[in-house]
């Protein structure tokens, strides 16, 4: 595998990715553990490509979009398996120096429940990695900022001040009220979400609408997906028959497409719909893409 020092070019995209890419161990169970203590039977497990970041680079480059990961990994084991993971799928990565690579054991069940337990973290990203990430993000059309330590930072700069594209945000099981996404949400043009978190997706888009985005995108799993603009239109699209694998990286997938297709200019129902298309990508594969398979 190559040093980390190999993949570490600052590159002007169209798109910059900023956030977290994991390596994880992917534990199938036929339950969620219940909280006492027992013995269960895995029904397999597999290591993989893992990370927020990793999934939507990896469906935005399927798609030709012209994209770059910026993310922090540590010269480990770890960082190596991640990094040779997307230089195989010809995913560019600009890594940033980690003191160590994220890491997580997911428990999880056919049925797509899933208990992610973070084995490792990244230390924190240090003010001249902030700078050259600013500098790539200053000369993208569209930045994706994830929910992470390094994404808050940057979330933290724009709202300073800090010029840079527009901000697309993935809030995943928003609730509405949660103080670590607030910032996320209030420097976003659009914002991602799914429902796992409100019995009323179209109120809690709107409340997010309320508070600056000019877009709302909510993924409801098996019954689709819907989305609100702020001038009040809506749009909603059926989910995409797919005999379903594993559900990692759906809800990243789904962004990526929504983002190519609104790249090329597609309306708002033909980015749902796009979104769907491309779920079915990672719904139908054991990793985020099935390009992390040749690795």
């Amino acid at each position: 595998m190559p040093p980390l020092s190999v993949i570490a070019p600052i590159t002007a995209a169209r798109v910059a990715v900023c956030g977290p890419a994991s390596w994880n161990h992917l534990i199938v169970l036929d339950r969620l553990p219940e909280p006492v203590p027992h013995m269960q039977f895995a029904l397999g497990d597999h290591h993989t490509l893992g990370g927020t970041s990793a999934g939507k680079v990896l469906h935005l480059a399927d798609q030709g979009v012209d994209v770059t990961l910026h993310a922090l990994l540590g010269d480990d084991a770890d960082g190596r398996l991640v990094a040779s993971a997307l230089t195989t799928a010809n995913v560019p990565v600009a890594a940033y120096n980690s003191e160590r690579t994220e890491r997580h054991a997911n428990l999880m069940t056919q049925a797509g429940e899933r208990v992610s337990l973070y084995l490792s973290t990244p230390s924190s990203p240090v003010p001249s990695d902030l700078d050259r990430i600013d500098e790539a993000v200053a000369q993208a059309e569209i930045a994706v900022i994830d929910l992470s330590e390094l994404g808050a930072a940057l979330v933290e700069r724009r709202r300073a001040g800090a010029v840079g594209a527009p901000i697309w945000t993935d809030l995943h099981d928003y609730d509405g009220s949660s103080a670590f996404h607030e910032p996320f949400l209030r420097a976003a043009d659009v914002v991602f979400m799914n429902d796992d978190g409100t019995a009323d997706p179209w109120a809690l888009m709107q409340s997010c609408l309320d508070r600056g985005p000019r877009l709302a995108v909510c993924t409801l799993g098996a019954r689709g997906a819907i989305a609100l603009t702020a001038a009040g239109e809506r749009a909603e699209t059926p989910a995409v028959p797919v005999e379903v694998v594993d559900t990692n990286g759906a809800g990243d997938a789904f962004f990526a497409g929504f983002l190519a297709a609104s790249l090329a200019g597609e309306d708002l129902e033909g980015c749902l719909a796009a979104g769907a298309r491309q779920a079915t990508v990672a719904l139908a594969s054991v990793h985020l893409h099935p390009a992390v398979a040749s690795r």
